[in-house]
């Protein structure tokens, strides 16, 4: 078994099922899109996958959307290579994890993101900073909470 729950504290302390909302601003501050999200975070016990997480995006014109990224784990560090994306996630400090990928359909597009998790386990504050060839063309920022 991985001991990925061991060697990424801060990413166990994740598992569990989150609702929010994201928040598209443009370099500008300006709201381009915005809508609502439910995040499931599992480290699967069948041994499919170290790490599986699944995103479901609502928005108010019913308009849905959901994908699934498995994750494996190497050297402290949890990798994602779907059909979507690539990337990888690595702690920071004892509350904070930073996420880099890439859309493999727009190879020149990266996202670098911050994800915060309150020391009582309960909220999550998370920013993406978004480049095209390495200039930052927009900000998603999202606000959770975990479902109870």
């Amino acid at each position: 078994m991985s001991t990925i729950k061991e060697e990424m504290p801060v990413l166990a302390r994740h598992e569990g099922d989150w609702v929010g909302t994201y928040t598209i601003v443009d370099v500008e501050g300006k709201i381009t899109d915005k809508y609502k999200s439910h995040l499931t975070c599992q480290f699967p016990e069948d041994g499919s996958s170290p790490y599986f997480q699944t995103n479901r995006y609502k928005w108010a014109n019913g308009k849905v959307e959901e994908y699934d990224f498995p994750g494996m784990y190497v050297d402290k560090k949890l990798l994602f290579d779907t059909e979507r994306i690539q990337g990888e996630a690595w702690e920071i400090d004892d509350s904070t994890v930073v996420l880099r990928f890439t859309y493999k359909s727009q190879p020149e597009i990266y996202v670098l993101e911050m994800i915060y998790l309150s020391p009582d386990n309960n909220y999550r504050s998370r920013t993406w900073h978004w480049f095209n060839n390495g200039k930052l063309f927009q900000r998603t920022l999202v606000q959770e909470e975990r479902m109870k």
